[in-house]
């Protein structure tokens, strides 16, 4: 079995400095590539150090909802210089996020929808955050300039009804331990219904650690659990779902020959 984690954080403080640990840890256990995922200059930068430094790793850079507020010039000049490099593969994580006010919600949709432009005008697949936000997330993805959208709703904590929304758009959807949680039933019949060729697998580490380690640090190993909780799911043998999730990142990140 090969997992790929399509949406991580080694770049965290909770793990910066021992990632070469938790890497180990994650190919043990199957999970040969992750993608490291920034959301300021800061932890753009550190994801970028990380996907050059490893091999199987990769970097996805952009300025997440909660720092909106500090997305200025001189930062949409750093974003774009950072692009550049060849262990981008996607722009993210990017989107709205009504549950904290660090960033005021019309800075949000502002830098938000600027993002998405620029990753289409890179033809650059985004990285998509959603808490409590899922109508106007829609809204703004609905009036992009490039349809279909090319892209991943991350940590997809909804229901079917939206799912196949964000699916007409043209975006994948990637499930967290959030789906291994015994009350997200909304989430289990997502999963059950998502196509084949659009469901992902992600960790967000160090959040969202998936039962039976709830509760917990998560890390980049613990996809094997939230992909045999998506597995359970759906009644289907893990070791197929792995390959599907693993080919549809691939795909989607537009990763070749990505040896194991």
């Amino acid at each position: 079995m090969k997992i790929f984690d399509s949406h991580t954080h080694l770049n965290d403080e909770a793990f910066w400095g021992n990632e070469q640990t938790y890497l180990d840890h994650a190919r043990k256990l199957g999970v040969k590539a992750t993608a490291q995922v920034g959301s300021n200059t800061v932890l753009n930068q550190r994801a970028l150090e990380l996907a050059e430094k490893y091999p199987h790793t990769y970097a996805i850079v952009g300025w997440h909802p909660e720092d909106a507020k500090d997305f200025h010039e001189s930062e949409r000049a750093t974003l774009l210089e950072q692009l550049k490099n060849p262990k981008v593969v996607a722009l993210g994580e990017i989107g709205l996020d009504y549950h904290w006010d660090t960033s005021p919600q019309k800075a949000q949709r502002r830098v938000f929808a600027e993002q998405i432009q620029i990753a289409q005008e890179r033809n650059l697949p985004i990285a998509i955050h959603n808490r409590d936000a899922m109508e106007d997330t829609y809204e703004i993805l609905k009036n992009a300039s490039t349809h279909p959208i090319k892209g991943v709703m991350h940590s997809f904590n909804g229901g079917v009804a939206w799912m196949e929304k964000f699916l007409e758009l043209g975006l994948n959807i990637s499930f967290s331990g959030v789906a291994s949680f015994k009350k997200t039933k909304e989430v289990h019949e997502a999963v059950r219904q998502v196509p084949l060729d659009r469901i992902m697998v992600e960790t967000d580490a160090p959040y969202l650690a998936p039962e039976p380690l709830r509760g917990k640090q998560n890390e980049p190993a613990y996809a094997l659990y939230v992909l045999e909780a998506l597995a359970r799911h759906r009644d289907m043998d893990p070791d197929e779902l792995a390959k599907a999730t693993f080919e549809n990142t691939s795909k989607l990140y537009r990763i070749e020959n990505e040896e194991n």
